[in-house]
């Protein structure tokens, strides 16, 4: 039996409470495949050293062997919070007035990922399957091929992948994407970051493309790219829904919003999330029903992100000024509008107040999937759900927008849309929502993460 290899930027190395394979979500998935092939997970420590080794860092744990490596500082600026975050991560979320081109971080990306294959390179097995993950490590498959790696090797790009007319304006962006075919099996959240990357494929680089089974041949050698779209890991979700620590968020949202709708929305603290936006959304809500503020309350836990990045900052600043403006303008002696709640909470937290909150408001301008969609899906009362509202530039949607059942889709840029759509929400009845709910349902449970990664890893060991 092959073993399993998975290479990610960061490893979920187990903390001092338990493996890591008691995490949920993509964490616990790969640990378990890891586990059940005997595998071995490599990435960076996160830790910083003035010299490190190439030399891994290797240790067991719970039948899974995790290798690290250490970078320098100068790695961290350039490879991390330069290249990968200020210059990949902005340019694939379509915001490329963001996106900063620095010849200096490229190099520093590159080196990099060259210093990733000297260090799992001595480690590979000939019959290791090679599964690398996110944009952060786009060049490694191709720098392992140059040391004379055979393996079967796949990547899976986590966030979206841009139209051709915007990679373009990429330097060397047909180096980078060379790079990519040098693997086995490419994959992407959905069909539109799949198509936009066959696009480029044949008018860029003159590849043969065929659409329908995504085999890409250029230079002798084939690349498989097909969309695997990731869900959540819905056993272990629903089983942190029946705790106590799940239930006591539940009634604490219930109580405490004292017989007004919760609408609850749940992302990292960043610009592709459509965070100021969606505000706008609710302002304008409020704006022509403000009767409304005393049926209707806002939750938004957004905890902080990549604080070091100066665009951050600035999300962050425009984040707080928007929710004080509203709350300033609609709040009464004894109630507000809008929470907003800059921290992180737990799983089994986010699973109570889920399913507390009559309206989900899942509202990304540009997101490669977005798993709380499915979450908020996932921690419905059969009996009584709530409704989702999703933008349609989610990966997510392309499941959960499901013709006139399923979410209640928008542009995430339009305010008009946003209240609108908490509106028909707010009214909508229960025959509905049931009927809007279960398909939705039904995908979340069954399109899991566990599927996700036996359908990706049937493809890497077959084609």
């Amino acid at each position: 039996m092959s073993r399993l290899v998975v290479i990610s930027n960061r490893v979920a190395v187990p903390n001092a409470r338990g493996a890591a394979g008691a995490q949920g979500g993509l964490a616990g998935a790969l640990n378990a495949a890891l586990k059940d092939a005997g595998g071995l997970w490599f990435g960076w420590s996160g830790e910083e050293v003035d010299e490190p080794s190439t030399d891994p860092h290797v240790a067991t744990y719970d039948g899974v062997e995790m290798a690290t490596i250490d970078l320098s500082p100068q790695d961290v600026e350039e490879y991390y919070f330069g290249y990968a975050n200020s210059t990949l991560w902005p340019l694939f979320h379509y915001r490329i007035d963001l996106t900063k081109f620095e010849r200096e971080t490229g190099r520093g990306y590159e080196r990099v990922n060259e210093r990733f294959a000297a260090s799992v390179a001595p480690l590979l097995r000939a019959d290791d399957l090679v599964w690398v993950h996110d944009y952060h490590l786009v060049p490694l498959g191709d720098r392992l091929r140059s040391r004379g790696c055979g393996n079967r090797m796949g990547f899976f790009l986590h966030i979206p992948w841009p139209p051709t007319r915007l990679l373009v304006s990429l330097p060397y962006h047909k180096r980078l994407v060379r790079s990519l075919l040098a693997y086995d099996v490419v994959g992407f959240q959905c069909d539109d970051w799949l198509d936009s990357f066959l696009h480029y494929c044949r008018t860029e680089l003159g590849a043969e493309v065929d659409v329908e089974t995504g085999r890409i041949a250029i230079d002798g050698r084939e690349t498989i790219a097909r969309a695997y779209p990731i869900g959540i890991d819905f056993d272990h979700f629903t089983a942190e829904g029946r705790t106590g620590e799940a239930r006591q968020m539940e009634q604490r949202v219930i109580s405490s919003t004292r017989r007004r709708t919760a609408m609850i929305g749940v992302d990292r603290l960043d610009y592709s999330k459509g965070l100021p936006e969606r505000l706008d959304g609710i302002g304008r809500f409020f704006d022509r029903y403000p009767e409304r503020v005393q049926d209707l309350v806002f939750i938004q836990i957004a905890p902080p992100s990549r604080i070091d990045i100066e665009s951050y900052q600035h999300i962050r600043a425009e984040l707080e000024r928007k929710t004080g403006q509203i709350n300033g303008a609609r709040s009464r002696v004894d109630l507000v509008p809008i929470r907003y709640v800059n921290q992180g909470h737990t799983m089994a937290e986010l699973y109570g107040a889920y399913r507390a909150s009559k309206i989900g408001l899942v509202t990304p301008l540009r997101d490669g999937m977005n798993l709380v969609a499915k979450e908020y899906v996932a921690a419905q009362d059969a009996d009584d759900p709530g409704v989702l509202i999703l933008s349609r530039f989610a990966g997510a949607a392309q499941q959960l927008g499901i013709s006139t059942t399923g979410a209640l889709l928008v542009n995430p840029h339009s305010a008009d849309e946003i209240a609108d759509a908490i509106r028909d929400a707010l009214a909508m009845p229960l025959d509905e929502r049931k009927a809007r709910w279960r398909p939705m349902f039904e995908c979340v449970r069954d399109e899991n993460v566990k599927a996700w990664t036996a359908d990706f890893l049937h493809d890497l060991k077959r084609n």
